[in-house]
């Protein structure tokens, strides 16, 4: 789609039906407007509207449109890729819309577009229910939904975008549509994992499940010589798990603290991070083997409110840290994908850096891969490898030091990634086609139907038509 320019007169016109604020260069608020979560994004759009509703993003949707300008949609700006902004386009800004309203009679929830997995959390656990969102509280639900959503709930309850019922949207036309399974069901279905390659979502609707307010919380410190006997024995182990049990190991360092040993603070260890979402009772018994695995540095593992368990990593991933994620989908974890794991933890090019495995299954792995756009379904367990810095004249080499595991790890992958962890979606028409697999020409469809001249191409660039074949 070809671009132009911000026209200053039409953008008056805007103004007359737009009931938030739109912030031009140098305009009061417009620095803090367009920085978002990864640090390492630097773009200046040349207008920000942030919506207070599915009319003001009708409104931008059309300007946008009427003046050629490139679109970006902010709801948490929180992913690696930094697709909430863009350079010389409209961001339309959703972040004023953060309602939450539960209908605790039907066990759902009706989410606005621009909130928050916290907002989510908190009002969900008033009525002792929850949506299995991801595990850091500041993430958007609009990136993290429409991509997947893994989170300290997924093996119990699946994906956040298993559990869509569903969606008001602004396609490219401007028009304000509802998917869900009986009007624009194919929508629905591509909004499932497929991304926001098809229009604005507006509002989302969830299913709820039970849950809290407690949960058992698994978080185990053990020396970094221990690395491969974790990763051995998490291989035998979480396969088998209990879907209530979810886990994660990761190479990290310490915190600097208590109650850290002071002889192991800051330090290189290997964490096993997860949570027990089963009767709580049940959890010390249920986490007990991942916590023996060897002699532990610190056992910080026990009850704690499940609102809490979700903001546990928040101060490790700050806005504004120099981010650069990048992951694959293991058909197991070998002992070469262990050696390559520990070698990669290793020789981490920051304290801050982590490569992580987690366990998959359960409830996402009975969905059938062509039931929704999500299509890696039947892998176990995901390697991602994860570059965090403070320092910008670091980026290029932290890149670097990811793309190489990267690639010295695709023998050992599925194919594909988890596009949340998805670096900066580089890789082409070649990783969108081993990433939706069999299901990739059906989301051509979907595009070229929703969206036939790519409006919306600040995001996963899913060519429109319908030649796309899976690779």
């Amino acid at each position: 789609m070809a671009t132009g320019a911000l026209n200053l007169k039409n953008l008056e016109e805007l103004r007359k039906r737009f009931r938030g604020a739109i912030l031009l260069r140098g305009d009061k608020g417009y620095e803090g407007a367009r920085r978002i979560w990864n640090g390492m994004i630097d773009r200046r759009p040349a207008a920000i509207a942030r919506c207070t509703g599915s009319a003001d993003v009708m409104a931008a949707v059309r300007f946008a449109r009427e003046q050629t300008l490139p679109i970006a949609v902010r709801c948490g700006g929180h992913n690696v890729a930094g697709n909430a902004i863009c350079e010389g386009g409209l961001v339309i800004d959703l972040t004023p819309m953060r309602g939450v309203r539960v209908d605790r009679s039907r066990s759902v929830v009706r989410v606005g577009g621009g909130a928050l997995l916290g907002d989510i959390d908190h009002e969900a656990q008033v009525f002792g229910l929850a949506v299995p969102v991801g595990a850091v509280s500041e993430t958007g639900i609009g990136g993290l939904a429409l991509h997947g959503g893994l989170g300290f709930l997924t093996r119990k309850y699946g994906l956040t975008s298993d559990n869509l019922l569903s969606a008001d949207v602004v396609t490219a036309d401007g028009k304000l549509i509802t998917a869900d399974e009986q009007s624009h069901p194919d929508l629905l279905w591509a909004l499932k994992g497929g991304g926001g390659n098809f229009g604005v979502v507006t509002s989302f609707e969830f299913q709820l499940h039970p849950l809290g307010p407690d949960v058992y919380f698994l978080l185990t410190f053990y020396p970094a010589s221990a690395a491969e006997k974790v990763l051995t024995f998490f291989r035998s182990f979480m396969p088998s798990a209990p879907d209530e049990l979810m886990a994660l190991a990761i190479h990290w360092n310490a915190p600097k603290g208590d109650p850290i040993p002071e002889e192991h603070r800051g330090v290189p260890v290997m964490v096993v991070v997860g949570c027990w979402c089963g009767p709580l009772d049940q959890g010390e018994q249920a986490t007990l083997a991942l916590r023996q695995i060897a002699t532990p540095i610190a056992d910080l593992s026990g009850p704690m409110p499940f609102v809490e368990v979700q903001q546990v990593f928040d101060p490790d991933y700050p806005h504004g840290l120099r981010y650069y994620w990048k992951s694959l989908y293991l058909d197991e974890l070998s002992d070469d994908v262990i050696h390559l794991a520990c070698e990669a933890g290793a020789g981490r090019p920051t304290p801050l850096s982590t490569v992580e495995v987690w366990a998959l299954g359960g409830a996402m792995g009975r969905v059938q891969p062509e039931a929704t756009a999500f299509y890696h379904r039947e892998a176990p367990f995901l390697l991602t490898i994860e570059a965090n810095a403070e320092d910008p004249a670091a980026d290029e080499a932290n890149i670097a030091w990811v793309r190489q595991w990267h690639e010295d790890a695709a023998h050992v992958s599925r194919g594909g990634t988890y596009f949340n962890f998805g670096g900066f979606w580089e890789g082409g028409e070649e990783m969108l086609a081993l990433s939706f697999g069999a299901n990739y020409a059906r989301i051509r469809e979907v595009k070229t139907k929703y969206d036939p001249e790519n409006v919306f191409y600040h995001n996963l660039q899913i060519p429109v038509g319908r030649t796309g074949t899976p690779l």
